[in-house]
Formats: C-alpha cells, sequence, structure tokens
C-alpha cells in the first residue's frame, strides 16, 4: 500500500491512498474538497467522504475498474478523473476468473512455539472461557431457559455466583426454530449440527438442553445424529415431561447449582497455539476495511498459522469476486473446488430466492464508500493473510484441520459466527468500520476499528484501533503483531470489551435455511 500526497499543500497532505500502481481509483484517507489538487493533475471535481473513491483517470463506460489491483465493477457512465466513484456510476458485470488451482501454496509449517493459558478438560480439550450453558431444541422452550439463566446473572443476582469465581456465567442461547420444518430434510440436520457443536464446546462446562415435549427437534433424535449420549455435563428435559413452566425453572435453576461446584474446580496452564482456533468476521465493513482493520488481521492470522493454530475464514457472500485468490492457495485442487462449489450454490440459492449476492454491502457499506459486493469481497479476503488454506467446511460441521480453512456461512454476522463456534471456535476477530455491537458466548469476541474517528467515538466496544494504517502512523505488521498478543491475552483470561458490555447471549442464531411449514 503507497499513502500519495501532493508535496507542499498541507490541504492535501495524505488526501489520499493508492493501493496498487494498476488501480482507477485513490481512496480518500480525509474528506476531499472540490478543487482540491491530488497527483498527477488530478483536481477533485466533486465533494467526496474519507473512505470513498476518486477516479484516477478518465474511465469509459463499460470498462473494468481496478482497486487492489482486481476488477471491482464496472462504469455505467462515463467517469471523468477526479470524479467520485460510487454506486452511482459503479455496476456490476460478468468477468472470468483464473481460479489457477494451488498455483500460490506455499505449504503451510509451524515455525514457533506460542502459548497461551487455556483451560483443559479432562477429555484434553482446551478452553478459553469457562461457561455453563442452557441450549434449546425448540422456540418454545426459549422463555423457561432465559429464566434460568436470568437467577444467576451477576448484574441481578450477584450472590448466585459470588462464591464461584472460576466460573465466567450461565448462559441461555435460545433461537426461532425446531418446529414445523421437515424431520428429513436440510434444515432440521443444520439446526442439530449447530447444536450439537455448541452441546461439546470446550467453553461449557456443561451444559443443560431444554425442549418443550413434542417439538420436530425431538432431543433423543438430537442426541443420537450428532453422536452425543446423556451425561453428567449433558442433562436434558422438556417443560411437558417436568410438569409445566414454574416447574421447569426450579428444576433447571437446582440442576445448575449442583454443577457449579465442579464447574468452578478449572485452573488455567500453559497450552500450545495449536488449540487456538479464531473465527474471522467483518460488519459494518466501511472504505477502509480492505486497508487497515483487515489485512491487520490477516497478519495476525498468518502468525497463528504460523504457531499450529486455526483460522475460519467465512461468510460465503462477502469472498464472492475474490474467491479466485483463496483457491490459488488452496493446498490442493480438491480443496479449492469444494470452495468454488460453494459459490455456485450461493448463485443458484440467490437465483432460487429471487436475490443477487451484490444486494450484500448494506446501507452503512455504502455510507462507508464500498460500491459493489466485489470491492467488499476483495477487502474482507484481507482477513486470511497469505497463509494456505487447508480444507473447507459446510456450515457448523467441526473443523479437525489446523491453519486456514473457510467455512460456507452467509454474510449476516451472527448467523455466520454461531456456525463457527459450532465448528470449534474458541475466539472472534471482528473488523468493524462502523461501529457493530456484537458479542458470542462462550467464545469471546474482540472488536478491531478500520479507522480512527471510529475509535474515538465508539472505543468503549472497541478492543483495538488499526486506524493509523490509513496515515502512516502505524503498520500493518505492527497492528497484526499486536492483534495476536491480544488473541492470546484474551484467550488467556482477560476482558474483551464485549463481554465487559455482557454481549453474547442474544447473538446467537443458527442459520434457518428451509422452508417452515
Amino acid at each position: 500500500m503507497q499513502i500519495i500526497t501532493k508535496t507542499g499543500s498541507d490541504n492535501a497532505a495524505l488526501a489520499v491512498i493508492r493501493l496498487n500502481p494498476a488501480d482507477d481509483v485513490l481512496i480518500a484517507r480525509q474528506n476531499l474538497t472540490v478543487g482540491l489538487q491530488l497527483i498527477e493533475g488530478i483536481q477533485v471535481r466533486e465533494a467526496i467522504p474519507a473512505g470513498h473513491k476518486v477516479a484516477a483517470r478518465d474511465i469509459a463506460p463499460g470498462q473494468a475498474l481496478r482497486r487492489y489491483g482486481q476488477i471491482i465493477g464496472f462504469a455505467s457512465q462515463a467517469i471523468a478523473a477526479g470524479q467520485h466513484v460510487h454506486v452511482h456510476n459503479l455496476s456490476m458485470g460478468d468477468f472470468s476468473r483464473d481460479y489457477a488451482f494451488g498455483v500460490d501454496a506455499q505449504g503451510t509449517q509451524v515455525t514457533q512455539q506460542d502459548s497461551f493459558m487455556g483451560i483443559v478438560r479432562t477429555d484434553g480439550r482446551v478452553a478459553t472461557r469457562n461457561y455453563i450453558g442452557i441450549l434449546t431444541s425448540v422456540n418454545c422452550s426459549a422463555t423457561v431457559a432465559r429464566a434460568i439463566a436470568d437467577y444467576f446473572r451477576r448484574d441481578i443476582h450477584p450472590e448466585a455466583l459470588a462464591v464461584y469465581p472460576n466460573v465466567d456465567g450461565v448462559v441461555a442461547l435460545t433461537h426461532g426454530t425446531g418446529c414445523a420444518v421437515d424431520p428429513n430434510g436440510e434444515a432440521l440436520a443444520m439446526l442439530r449440527r449447530t447444536l450439537g457443536g455448541y452441546a461439546i464446546h470446550a467453553n461449557f462446562h456443561s451444559v443443560l438442553m431444554i425442549g418443550l415435549g413434542c417439538e420436530t427437534n425431538q432431543i433423543p433424535e438430537l442426541l443420537a445424529t450428532q453422536g452425543l449420549q446423556h451425561s453428567n455435563t449433558l442433562r436434558t428435559f422438556t417443560i411437558q415431561g417436568t410438569g409445566g413452566t414454574s416447574k421447569t425453572i426450579a428444576r433447571g435453576i437446582e440442576q445448575i447449582k449442583t454443577l457449579l461446584a465442579e464447574a468452578n474446580q478449572i485452573k488455567r496452564e500453559p497450552v500450545s497455539v495449536k488449540h487456538l482456533t479464531v473465527g474471522l468476521q467483518c460488519g459494518g465493513s466501511d472504505g477502509f476495511s480492505g486497508i487497515t482493520a483487515n489485512p491487520a488481521l490477516g497478519n495476525a492470522v498468518d502468525r497463528l498459522v504460523a504457531a499450529g493454530g486455526t483460522a475460519i475464514l467465512s461468510e460465503t457472500p462477502e469472498i464472492y469476486g475474490a474467491e479466485h485468490l483463496l483457491t490459488r492457495r488452496a493446498v490442493s485442487q480438491q480443496v479449492g473446488e469444494k470452495l468454488i462449489e460453494r459459490i455456485r450454490w450461493w448463485e443458484a440459492y440467490c437465483q432460487r430466492m429471487g436475490a443477487e449476492l451484490n444486494n450484500n454491502p448494506s446501507a452503512g457499506n455504502k455510507a462507508g464508500g464500498l460500491s459493489t459486493i466485489l470491492e467488499k469481497s476483495l477487502g474482507a479476503v484481507a482477513k486470511a493473510g497469505s497463509s494456505d488454506l487447508v480444507d473447507v467446511y459446510q456450515y457448523a460441521e467441526a473443523v479437525r484441520a489446523h491453519g486456514l480453512v473457510f467455512m460456507d456461512t452467509p454474510g449476516y454476522d451472527p448467523i455466520s459466527a454461531t456456525g463457527q463456534v459450532a465448528g470449534g471456535a474458541n475466539l472472534i476477530a471482528f473488523t468493524t468500520g462502523r461501529g457493530s455491537a456484537y458479542g458470542c458466548a462462550p467464545s469471546p469476541a474482540i472488536k478491531l476499528a478500520t479507522n480512527t474517528r471510529l475509535w474515538q467515538t465508539q472505543e468503549e466496544d472497541m478492543d483495538v484501533n488499526c486506524g493509523g494504517i490509513a496515515d502512516g502512523s502505524a503498520t500493518i505488521e505492527e497492528r497484526g503483531a499486536h492483534i495476536y498478543q491480544l488473541m492470546l491475552a484474551i484467550a488467556s483470561g482477560q476482558r474483551s470489551k464485549s463481554e465487559q458490555h455482557g454481549y453474547g447471549q442474544n447473538e446467537f442464531v443458527p442459520w434457518q435455511i428451509g422452508a417452515i411449514t
């Protein structure tokens, strides 16, 4: 990345960023005013907000425009150098991508031996947190699950967990489905896979699973399909079987009371980073996301992988148009083709639903300077660093590989991260340019601000400021090293900003993919 200024002009100092010599656009580091002289004789022709694009040369109608040296769309009208480039004059179009499976794969090797202070379970799983969880088989049992968890809330009943300082909390993760679905269909199978992943998540010491009793998603079948069995740390019951709402709440409270003493008997000890699995998320992205926080997180991911850890890139609609950058790093053609198969599935899915993948950039994304899904994807994929892509997983599928992997999820952050945690992520790293409010119990979430303005206005929600990368006061390498060390600190028990605010329970959102009947 090269920051370009007009020498000798205070007003134009650090005004724009050029990301690649082949780019047709420059990125405004600050609000650009009409008449401002940039470089190579370019004069700003209209007011352009910070994070947005300004044409670096004259563009003919239909011509492809590049950012990061990659196509982000096509001019829908003539664009003059110095004009604002955005949704009003930049549109999608078809073009071929060279998937070149594996040509850039370098071989994933563990080159450093790092550790964090983890919690080692009796079966060898390693946790970053120590919760007791309450899961529901169906929406109908959500109220009782929340009532049970509320009894142990430290902000409401501080005495309930006063003598159990090693228990991070009791959380109810509820959802809005579990019935009126095909009992043999993909939707129920996906829900069961998600619940099964949470039921055995290392960050839960123990889990209560509560149902109504007559729902399609029967608990015995759920356990059987996921290879799970009742145990002291996985207990199940239903409202109908217990005898009603108040009795079920009382039973749940008593069950958790019997688990707390054992749950409290944990200690943290040094463990290898190979036990750290980080889910990568970006939400409320802006024009700086692909310049600052995302590549800084990518740098941290490369450090994580070099130490034997795992990173899960997801949000399939938000790599659309940039998937070729990943297939080139696939360790085999088979892995690369698994990724392309998911892209094709999404194209067919959107066509079937009467939607298009380019509707993904939100209003906030566009206000922040992103114009097309191609542009957003090219910035989003920077979170994956430069490590090889070693495998591709279905939604909520258990992640077994070490290194950089991909999990197929929607772009909507709560659904995406829910799948990652079900797959085993015990930490989430989340970049944002607009200020997303997010947590992900039982896994802690780190929030990375893409710009300094966000950091200044919403510092109480942000863990890291990456905005200095845009103005040259920080580097991708320095921020990447800082993020990696923060990952280890948070995994070792330091509380993130979102944890301090109590985020996490409401963000459990399994993917509802099927028809509701």
